[in-house]
C-alpha cells in the first residue's frame, strides 16, 4: 500500500493535477455504477448520502466530486486516524467512512452547533457507522488543543476566519507524509498563500468541485 501511496502521491505532485471523477446528473452520486464492486457496507452509506442530497439535508456540505476525493485520498493514504473541523450533518463524513471501512481507521469530528451534530449522529447511526465515528461537540479552535494522536488525514470546513489558526495547531499533529486537505480555498486566500509558501509542505488544488487544496507534510 505504501508504494502506491508514495506513486500516486507522487504523480500528483509533480504534475499539479488533479484527478476529475464522473459526475452523475445534477451532482447526484451514481451509486448503480460498479454496484457489482460495492460491499454491503459500501452500498449502506451511499444510499444515506443520496436521502441527504435528495431531501436536501446537506447544510453547506461539500458537492459529491469533492467528497469523492475525500474518500479516494483517504484511501490511498490508507488513514487510520481522521480529523473532521466542521461536521455539519454528517455528508463528508460519511465519504471518510466509505475508505475508513476498509482502512479500519477513525474518523474524529468537530461540531460546534448542537443540532447539527446530532443531525450528524443519527446520520452515521443510519449508515452503520456510528463506531467508526466521534463527534465531538466545541469550538474546534479550542478542541484541536486537546488533541494528541498522530493524524493521516485533516479535512478543514468551517469558519473561513479561522483556516490559518486550524492549520496551525494541525501542522505538528500531522504525521510526516499524512495530508492537510481544505474545502473553498478560494474563499481564504490568506490559507492559500500559507501553503503554497510553507517548505515544509508540498499543495495542490483539486477544483472539480468547490475548491479543495490537498496539501502533503513532507517527510
Amino acid at each position: 500500500m505504501l508504494k502506491y501511496t508514495v506513486a500516486i502521491a507522487g504523480i500528483l505532485l509533480v504534475t499539479g493535477c488533479a484527478v476529475s471523477f464522473p459526475q452523475a446528473k445534477g451532482g447526484e452520486i451514481n451509486s448503480a455504477s460498479s454496484s457489482l464492486f460495492k460491499s454491503d457496507a459500501e452500498k449502506k452509506i451511499l444510499t444515506v448520502l443520496e436521502e441527504m442530497v435528495k431531501s436536501q439535508r446537506t447544510y453547506f456540505s461539500v458537492p459529491a466530486p469533492d467528497g469523492k476525493a475525500l474518500r479516494l485520498l483517504t484511501e490511498v493514504a490508507d488513514a487510520k486516524n481522521v480529523i473532521e473541523i466542521g461536521t455539519s450533518t454528517g455528508y463528508s463524513g460519511l465519504w471518510f467512512c466509505l475508505a475508513l471501512h476498509r482502512t479500519g481507521g477513525h474518523l474524529t469530528t468537530l461540531e460546534i452547533d448542537h443540532r447539527r451534530a446530532n443531525v450528524a449522529r443519527e446520520h452515521f447511526r443510519q449508515a452503520g457507522v456510528e463506531k467508526l465515528v466521534t463527534v465531538v461537540e466545541g469550538d474546534a479552535h479550542e478542541e484541536l488543543a486537546k488533541l494528541k494522536m498522530p493524524i493521516d488525514v485533516a479535512f478543514i470546513d468551517a469558519d473561513k476566519g479561522g483556516y490559518i489558526d486550524y492549520l496551525n495547531k494541525l501542522l505538528p499533529l500531522v504525521r510526516p507524509g499524512g495530508v492537510i486537505l481544505a474545502h473553498n480555498v478560494e474563499m481564504v486566500p490568506d490559507y492559500v498563500k500559507a501553503v503554497t509558501t510553507n517548505p515544509g509542505v508540498e499543495t495542490i488544488f483539486y477544483m472539480e468541485g468547490a475548491g479543495l487544496s490537498v496539501t502533503l507534510k513532507k517527510r
